[in-house]
């Protein structure tokens, strides 16, 4: 599947779930939610991910967790917050640098319309 056909059929399952459930609840459902769609249509992924930081030969595990890995391809990092801040994108970004992984979704399901909580990050 190609990268933006993936990322349309993710964002196709957040906006699903959004309609059906609304707002409101823990990150943790949504992406339970998510698993349960990924999985039905049969894509490869990983839920809370380790993700180590290398420093030089160093290999720290900082407890940093990816939310969902699609495909090898895509990083899902699930919000439930009033807003997105700065500190959101960033955090997705440095997960986008240690993993090597080019592009990811930032989900916030706390907001009316899910269109509105959706941000595509890209290195």
């Amino acid at each position: 599947m190609v990268l933006n056909e993936l990322t349309g059929c993710v964002i196709g399952f957040a906006i699903e779930i959004h309609r059906v459930l609304g707002p409101g609840l823990l990150e943790s459902a949504y992406e339970e939610c998510l698993a349960y769609e990924l999985s039905r249509a049969g894509l490869a992924f990983k839920r809370q991910h380790p993700l180590p930081v290398v420093y030089k030969e160093v290999r720290l595990d900082c407890g940093y967790r990816l939310d969902l890995v699609i495909e090898e391809a895509l990083i899902l990092e699930l919000k439930s917050v009033t807003s997105l801040l700065p500190v959101h994108e960033a955090q997705l970004l440095t997960y986008l640098k240690l993993s090597g992984i080019s592009t990811g979704l930032l989900v916030n399901f706390n907001v009316p319309v899910l269109k509105s909580g959706i941000k595509r990050l890209v290195l």
